[in-house]
């Protein structure tokens, strides 16, 4: 893709409801360059996917997007093949919605688990916490280390665009007990309202400490989180704090499944990029 291709594949992100972060490209630009990929009919884009390497091992599709007129003549499914082979040798990762997730069978991908939108309006006010901390670049070698234990690869160049403060549009914080780190998250602004993610903890304590820091940054607003099904956890402080499930998708894998703690995960990254 160039920039303009990819302009336009937000676009389209946004038209299927997807509602993406306003400045989520740059870290996954950081992460793979080459990783977006556009096809053409008659010179004209049509058709939309990312295949982002991670580390020697891991990768992940998303943004898979076809214009909608054109859809069931075979134009999506030649930039699928082309993503694949651009992952080829790694375990791939996606989060498939309910439509599709037949055909991401036939091609050799097996469910793992449901991932849930949770939606509603921040109503907490941010905790007074000696304990939680502004995510800076003075903390970012912890997180960095901290990360790598709940994600598949190592993703330094995503993490340190992803994690940067943005007063305008994006926010991170700690949470740092007796000199360790035992949680971050991340807030940023979308097309409509606000979402968290990603948000890990070691505890559902410090997992809902995070979340009240993130959700008071923009109390009165509308905030999402993307939880995995099988942390109940998370099911619980969402549900806690006033959130509804809006849409489900089913994260699966080709090749072996990454072994994640996902005990440890209240808010997985994004839905739309991977």
């Amino acid at each position: 893709m160039r920039a303009a291709d990819l302009e336009q594949a937000i676009g389209w992100a946004a038209d299927e409801g997807w509602n993406p972060g306003l400045d989520d490209l740059s870290a996954f630009l950081a992460a793979d360059p080459e990783g977006f990929f556009t096809g053409t009919l008659n010179g004209e884009p049509v058709t939309s996917i990312s295949a982002v390497r991670y580390g020697d091992s891991y990768g992940f599709i998303g943004f898979y997007i076809c214009q909608e007129n054109l859809r069931g003549k075979g134009y999506g499914l030649e930039t699928w093949s082309h993503a694949i082979r651009h992952l080829e040798g790694r375990t791939i990762g996606l989060d498939g919605v309910i439509a599709q997730q037949d055909n991401y069978r036939k091609s050799g991908f097996e469910f793992a688990h449901r991932n849930i939108r949770m939606g509603g309006v921040a109503t907490v006010d941010a905790p007074m916490d000696p304990r939680i901390a502004p995510l800076g670049l003075g903390i970012f070698a912890s997180v960095r280390e901290y990360d790598r234990n709940l994600f598949p690869e190592e993703r330094t160049e995503f993490l340190k665009l992803w994690c940067a403060p943005n007063a305008a549009t994006r926010r991170g914080f700690v949470f740092v007990e007796d000199g360790k780190l035992k949680g971050y998250g991340v807030i940023r602004q979308c097309q409509a309202g606000f979402k968290i993610g990603p948000l890990f903890a070691d505890t559902p304590e410090i997992a809902d400490s995070l979340f009240r820091a993130l959700a008071g940054q923009v109390k009165g607003q509308s905030i999402y989180l993307d939880i995995p099904e099988p942390n109940p956890h998370a099911q619980e402080l969402a549900e806690r704090h006033e959130l509804s499930a809006e849409f489900e998708t089913a994260r699966m894998y080709k090749g072996p499944a990454p072994a994640l703690p996902l005990e440890r995960t209240y808010g997985i990254t994004t839905f739309e990029l991977g």
